[in-house]
């Protein structure tokens, strides 16, 4: 009988172990699934948080290659979130950690919209200075040209008074002659007869040419092309140059003036053949040619 009650009472010590292990199973295996959708919601929620930031930082990478200039407030911004990224992804996930890290992307958000906006007024205002830039290159262009026309206009100007100022001759005669013993000058043909040259020639009237003293250049030429008389040299500055027989001056008043001079004979007598006499001015330009022979 006392066994039996024994017996019945180790069941019933039995069954309520039973019981209690039961409750603490169920309750541990309640504490795991617990933690477990605690762990994957602070998980999912990192992870957006990390796409959140991921988004910001893509957003910037686009308005820094949409700026034409480098934005430094914008690089620092990009590179602050790369930095919270990384904290993020490799921090422990709680809730307060995550909840700061909203607040931030909150902030953050807030931040982007104010640089973006200021991008925004900056790329307008480089566009206006762009085309007011453009606009003045144009203007500056336009300018250019028209100067560059004025110039050749001036300088077509310039040559055409230059031209128009020069001198040339309205007559241009060579005689032979020979000295009389009563120092007349008579004409002749024949060289053993003739004493010297007798150049004339007449420069014409031109209003618009200077006034002042002038020098004409003669040129003779022997019958063996040689230059007669005591040759000189005379050159330009843009590179011509002649052997001339006598320089010739005179004034000139922009009015016609008759001018003659005299080549002597070179020795004895001038030798026989044809001669040939050029007239040119300062500039070395030919104004007259004569040819005569003396026999």
């Amino acid at each position: 009988m006392t066994e039996t009650k024994n017996n019945n009472g180790l069941k019933v010590i039995a069954g309520l172990l039973g019981v209690v292990l039961l409750g603490t199973i169920i309750y541990t295996v309640s504490l795991y699934q617990d933690k477990k959708k605690t762990t994957d919601a602070l998980t999912q929620e990192k992870e957006l948080v990390v796409e959140d930031l991921n988004n910001l930082k893509s957003e910037y990478d686009k308005a820094i290659l949409e700026s034409n200039a480098t934005n430094e407030e914008l690089v620092a911004a990009r590179d602050n979130i790369a930095k919270y990224i990384d904290s993020v992804q490799s921090m422990k996930a709680d809730i307060a950690s995550l909840s700061r890290y909203r607040r931030q992307v909150s902030v953050l958000k807030a931040e982007r919209e104010k640089l973006l906006k200021q991008v925004d007024s900056l790329t307008q205002s480089n566009s206006l200075l762009a085309m007011q830039r453009d606009s003045t290159f144009t203007e500056l262009e336009k300018q250019t040209i028209f100067n560059d026309s004025l110039v050749v206009q001036n300088t077509q100007l310039a040559d055409a008074v230059e031209r128009g100022s020069a001198l040339s001759l309205s007559s241009f005669s060579v005689d032979a002659v020979r000295e009389r013993s009563s120092g007349k000058l008579v004409s002749t043909s024949r060289a053993r007869a003739t004493d010297k040259f007798k150049v004339c020639f007449t420069v014409a009237d031109n209003v618009i040419a200077e006034a002042g003293d002038r020098e004409f250049y003669i040129e003779v030429l022997d019958p063996q092309g040689n230059v007669l008389g005591d040759s000189y040299t005379k050159s330009t500055e843009e590179g011509a140059t002649i052997t001339y027989s006598k320089g010739t001056n005179f004034y000139y008043e922009n009015s016609n003036l008759d001018v003659c001079d005299y080549i002597n004979k070179p020795g004895d007598e001038f030798p026989k053949g044809n001669y040939m006499v050029n007239v040119y001015d300062n500039k070395l330009k030919l104004l007259g040619t004569s040819k005569f022979e003396l026999k």
